[in-house]
């Protein structure tokens, strides 16, 4: 067993954070996932930007697409990495099943233009996955108020969700009772729980980096992966109330805490930090591949999840330091917001 997956039997799932054609055609994606056990794949525009910028497979496939005059250029992206997610969804369609639906999903992105606008982020969830047409895609959604309200809907519909951009306790909490009523809506119409999944993803890296340069020497590089076990352990409190309880009991599934933004910035630290330190049950870390082959090569596997209580004093000198956790999330979600729109600007212009 490689040190990948070593993490496996701590409950944790990794998932790739990339997608590209090379990554499937040249078979890159399937040795990950035979030899590294990774079970699932998340994209991003930024991703796609560079794929296809850099991935001559596109450029075939673009240009045909460029002679269809009633495309616009978002139609054409789409048309361009939908047969991906597809095809990752079918690489790992042996783990969805073999795991009962745990592992084994790819997601898409709505596009970030929708972040405040909840009907169109419904209609656009709705029509990506009906094109996707897998039962292991997930369509990606932004924590706004917007992609919250939408989560919910989209969860009584049986559409799985990642929602993403999430940087706070306040944030995080925002989409659980949205899962919940969203499972609680299907249960009211009669309608099965068991087969819808969420996951609910928390950036790591961002935070550290925004907080550094405020923070005494003894508490950098630590508050991202306090407020994570912190967040960790109320999720483990929720799902032990009578609320969730009565869910279970209906064969719910939990919304799985997923670790994104997990590449490590800061040269001074450990390039395996947001891994090697955030290790339980029920969770999921997805990882760039510079990440990936670094943990592979000299990660250590462990349970780190289980005890906060060093989390506690973390966050208590971040409050000490005069820092406000909540404001800088709301921060750190509005500049992940403007980054992801750039890319998809970028990206669109590709394909324009």
């Amino acid at each position: 067993m490689n040190r990948l997956q070593a993490i496996r039997p701590f409950g944790q799932r990794i998932w790739l954070d990339n997608l590209s054609r090379d990554l499937l055609h040249s078979g890159e994606l399937s040795r990950w996932i035979n030899e590294d056990g990774i079970a699932g794949v998340t994209s991003n525009p930024a991703i796609f930007h560079k794929a296809i910028r850099d991935d001559a497979r596109y450029a075939t496939a673009l240009l045909a697409l460029k002679a269809l005059p009633d495309l616009d250029a978002e139609q054409r992206y789409e048309q361009l990495v939908i047969p991906d997610i597809q095809a990752a969804c079918d690489l790992l369609l042996d783990q969805y099943r073999a795991s009962g639906g745990d592992d084994g999903y790819v997601s898409l992105e709505v596009s970030p233009e929708l972040a405040h606008d909840e009907a169109g982020t419904l209609n656009a969830a709705r029509r990506l996955w009906q094109e996707i047409d897998r039962p292991n895609a997930m369509i990606k959604v932004p924590a706004t108020a917007a992609g919250v309200a939408a989560l919910a809907t989209l969860i009584h519909e049986g559409i799985n969700v990642n929602i993403t951009l999430l940087f706070s306790l306040a944030q995080v909490e925002a989409t659980w009772a949205a899962h919940e009523a969203g499972l609680r809506a299907r249960l009211a119409d009669g309608l099965p729980v068991g087969q819808v999944r969420s996951v609910a993803s928390f950036f790591l890296s961002r935070i550290d980096s925004l907080l550094d340069g405020q923070l005494p020497e003894a508490l950098r590089g630590k508050t991202a992966v306090a407020l994570a076990r912190d967040v960790y352990a109320r999720w483990q409190a929720r799902l032990d109330s009578p609320a969730w309880a009565e869910l279970s009991q209906a064969g719910a599934q939990p919304q799985w805490l997923l670790w994104a933004s997990t590449g490590t910035k800061n040269p001074a630290y450990s390039d395996v930090l947001y891994v090697e330190s955030l290790i339980g049950p029920r969770t999921v870390n997805t990882v760039p591949d510079a990440t990936l082959l670094a943990f592979r090569d000299h990660g250590v596997a462990a349970d780190t999840l289980s005890d906060p209580a060093d989390s506690q004093a973390v966050l208590a000198g971040v409050a000490a330091a005069g820092v406000d956790v909540s404001a800088i999330g709301e921060q750190l979600q509005r500049d992940g917001l403007k980054l992801f729109d750039e890319a998809f600007a970028a990206l669109l212009a590709l394909t324009a």
